[in-house]
C-alpha cells in the first residue's frame, strides 16, 4: 500500500467520480481525456453560463423566473380581455377609466399589454436580446405607473421591480451576451 501512495500510508488525492485519468471514461471518449459528455449531452461539472457546447441553451434561473412572471402577467391580461367581451365589460371600463363607454380603449390597452408581456415570456428562453430589453422597458413602465396608483398597486410595483431586478442581474447579463 505504501508504493501506491508515494511511500507513506496516507491516501492519495481524490480521483473524482470517474476515477483516475488513466481509466476508461464511463460514457466513451479517449482514456485520459477526463469525463466525456454525459448521457444527456454536455459536459459534467461545467459552468452553465459558459459557452460549453450543449449547455448554452440552458438559461439561468433568473431568466426562467422572469419568463414565468411575464407569462403570468400576460395570461392575466388575456383573461381581462376575455372578461371585457362579457356583460361585465362596461363595469370594468367604468372602473378602469371612469367612462363606461370606453370599452374599446380598454380592449386595445389589454391587447397591447398582453403582447408586451407574452412576447418576452416566450423569447427570453431563446436568448433574444430584444426580449430582455423589452421586458426591462415594460418593468420600468410598470413601476412608474404603479407608483402613481399607490397603495392600491403595491403588488404590481413589486412584480415589476422583481422583473427589473432579475433582468439586471449578472448571470442574466452574461447569458444574453453569449452565442444564440
Amino acid at each position: 500500500m505504501s508504493d501506491q501512495y508515494g511511500g507513506d500510508d496516507r491516501p492519495g488525492p481524490y480521483q473524482g467520480a470517474f476515477g483516475s485519468p488513466g481509466q476508461q471514461p464511463p460514457f466513451g471518449g479517449q482514456p485520459g481525456s477526463g469525463p466525456g459528455p454525459g448521457p444527456y449531452g454536455g459536459a459534467f461539472g461545467q459552468n452553465p453560463y459558459s459557452s460549453v457546447p450543449g449547455r448554452e441553451a440552458v438559461p439561468p434561473k433568473q431568466v426562467k423566473i422572469a419568463a414565468a412572471i411575464s407569462l403570468a402577467l400576460g395570461v392575466l391580461c388575456v383573461l381581462l380581455g376575455l372578461f371585457m367581451l362579457t356583460s361585465a365589460g362596461t363595469e370594468i371600463a367604468k372602473t378602469l377609466t371612469g367612462d363606461p363607454s370606453a370599452k374599446g380603449v380598454v380592449v386595445a390597452a389589454v391587447l397591447i399589454s398582453s403582447a408586451l408581456y407574452l412576447l418576452p415570456a416566450f423569447f427570453l428562453r431563446h436568448r433574444r436580446r430584444w426580449a430582455r430589453t423589452l421586458l426591462i422597458v415594460v418593468a420600468a413602465l410598470g413601476i412608474a405607473g404603479g407608483l402613481t396608483a399607490l397603495p392600491a398597486s403595491i403588488l404590481g410595483v413589486a412584480l415589476h421591480a422583481t422583473l427589473l431586478y432579475l433582468m439586471l442581474q449578472e448571470p442574466t447579463k452574461r447569458w444574453f451576451q453569449g452565442p444564440r
